[in-house]
């Protein structure tokens, strides 16, 4: 396709030839013939719209041409011919068409939106199957595309099927301050000359739009797409799902000309030109495009969503408690000491105070002397403190049967049956992960990495040949390298950062605790310590 390309580029070259800021419209008019679709021009009048459909019949061998002025008085024979006297006398309603649209293979129709009903019809059945109902007959016509033109957009619903035959549209304004000079130095209206052997024939058209056809359609530009839809949806700009379907065929014909096998991200950049209902809309499209452009096979968006759910899943791990164990698998709980136990129930304290109970043959000794209140061994779950005990039991010979045989208190201490007992809570500590998680999860994380890798790769690219891609496609202008160059750089670094916060994913995965190292270091301590050794970690 490489030859056809560079037909396509000169034939194109020669029909701007001699026009002032009109390149896009006369672009936008070829493509839409070898698309088989149709252009509308919308602007003031003396735009140079018409040009723009007479300069597209000289890229056709044989083509022919049907220009008309519609207003709300036409009737349908300006358009589709008049009646046939003898087709009459034969009882037969046939229009003879010859120079008139139904036999036309590019047309110009001037205020096209003032077309009344007795013509609608007709009109949208030939722009959609490019046939026509001659009498009893529906007949196939030549035509190649419409270039319409209107001072106005469309008012009134009876309209809407008819504005959108016009897959491709654009808004002419009057020549731009600088280009003000070039226009004044003009002479004359002489058309181009194309050379007759670079003409396009029916069967060059007929080529294009079945290969088109084949042409691929990438995950990079379906995901845009869906995502423009979307966005459509939330703007309330109205698309129609067979304007979708046309858009679709419009980029891969635009891929197909300019030699590829697959559309492109840039192939996109006419989707400006085809789902405004006003020039407030095409702005808004450009601007989102421009803004996404760059994206490949998995939009960023997507690499975001895997990295925030892994960072949440990594915190949620973090996060975690369990009971901690002991080398020997027994739970533990935390005493009033602040000293790991493997009992449900530890001495209580009073601040930095063990607390014990008092024998019950001390109780009453105590009572006794006491004189007030009633001293019971637990002192009402309070306890007594060393010296709460020493001060209630007696300090006389008395103390050994208390004691229960000879001994000082110290030993009395050192007995956990008198100790002030209390429920302990359970000793909370990261919960440790089974490795064989740790390292799946890691896997995963490495699948991503490589994933996102792959999406750096194709933006760098994208990068290193962007500017080429686009100066030297046919329908992209040139003014979009900056844009696309922000949009691509954006990206690029969009992606480092998220591989940046992925490794640090990675590195918290492989810092979790794990249960199989606390195994291994459990016997090694077992094994140090029944050999009088240290086991070193």
């Amino acid at each position: 396709m490489q030859g056809f390309t560079a037909q396509v580029r000169d034939i194109r070259d020669w029909l701007t030839t001699g026009l002032v800021e009109r390149d896009m419209a006369i672009q936008l008019a070829l493509l839409a013939a070898l698309s088989g679709e149709h252009l509308l021009l919308t602007g003031p009048p003396g735009t140079a719209k018409s040009l723009v459909a007479r300069r597209l019949h000289l890229a056709f061998t044989g083509a022919t041409y049907f220009e008309r002025l519609l207003t709300r008085f036409s009737v349908p024979e300006e358009l589709f011919g008049p009646l046939s006297i003898k087709g009459l006398e034969e009882d037969r309603y046939e229009r003879l068409t010859e120079s008139y649209l139904p036999a036309a293979s590019i047309a110009f129709l001037d205020e096209i939106f003032k077309a009344n009903s007795a013509i609608l019809n007709a009109l949208l059945t030939l722009l959609n199957e490019r046939e026509f109902d001659n009498g009893a007959r529906r007949e196939r016509t030549p035509l190649m595309a419409v270039v319409g033109a209107s001072n106005e957009l469309p008012e009134g619903e009876e309209l809407d099927a008819l504005f959108d035959r016009f897959l491709l549209r654009l808004h002419v304004d009057p020549v731009s301050k600088d280009g003000f000079l070039d226009l004044l130095n003009l002479r004359g209206e002489a058309a181009p000359e194309v050379p007759e052997a670079l003409r396009l024939t029916k069967a060059d058209l007929d080529g294009v739009r079945k290969a088109a056809g084949d042409v691929q359609v990438p995950e990079d530009v379906a995901a845009l797409l869906c995502d423009l839809r979307e966005w459509c949806a939330a703007e309330e700009i109205p698309v129609s799902d067979r304007r979708w379907r046309k858009v679709v065929k419009l980029l891969q014909t635009s891929a197909l000309t300019n030699g590829r096998e697959a559309a492109s991200i840039w192939d996109c950049w006419l989707l400006q030109h085809c789902l405004w209902s006003n020039a407030e809309d095409r702005m808004k499209i450009y601007d989102w495009y421009a803004a996404r452009v760059g994206a490949v096979a998995e939009e960023p968006s997507h690499l975001v969503r895997i990295v925030n759910a892994w960072e949440g899943k990594l915190e949620k791990d973090k996060g975690e408690r369990s009971q901690m164990r002991d080398p020997k698998g027994k739970l533990l709980f935390v005493g009033k000491d602040g000293q790991h136990a493997t009992k449900e129930k530890g001495q209580d304290y009073r601040g930095k105070e063990p607390l014990f109970r008092l024998p019950e043959n001390a109780v009453s000794y105590a009572n006794h002397r006491r004189h007030s209140g009633i001293i019971d061994p637990a002192n009402n779950g309070k306890g007594f403190t060393k010296e709460e005990v020493q001060d209630l039991m007696p300090v006389y010979v008395d103390r050994q049967e208390i004691l229960n045989g000879p001994g000082d208190l110290e030993r009395y201490f050192k007995n956990s049956d008198h100790w002030l007992m209390t429920e302990l809570n359970p000793a909370v500590g990261p919960t440790k992960h089974k490795s064989i998680y740790i390292e799946q999860s890691i896997m995963q994380l490495n699948n991503h990495r490589a994933e996102m890798e792959s999406y750096k790769q194709g933006v760098d690219q994208r990068i290193e040949s962007f500017e080429d891609d686009i100066r030297d496609h046919l329908w992209v202008t040139d003014d979009f390298v900056e844009p696309a160059s922000r949009g691509l750089d954006k990206t690029r670094a969009d992606v480092e950062e998220l591989l940046g916060r992925l490794a640090k994913v990675v590195q918290g995965f492989e810092a979790l605790p794990r249960e199989e190292e606390e195994a291994v270091l459990d016997s090694q301590s077992s094994a140090a310590t029944a050999s009088g050794g240290t086991a070193v970690g």
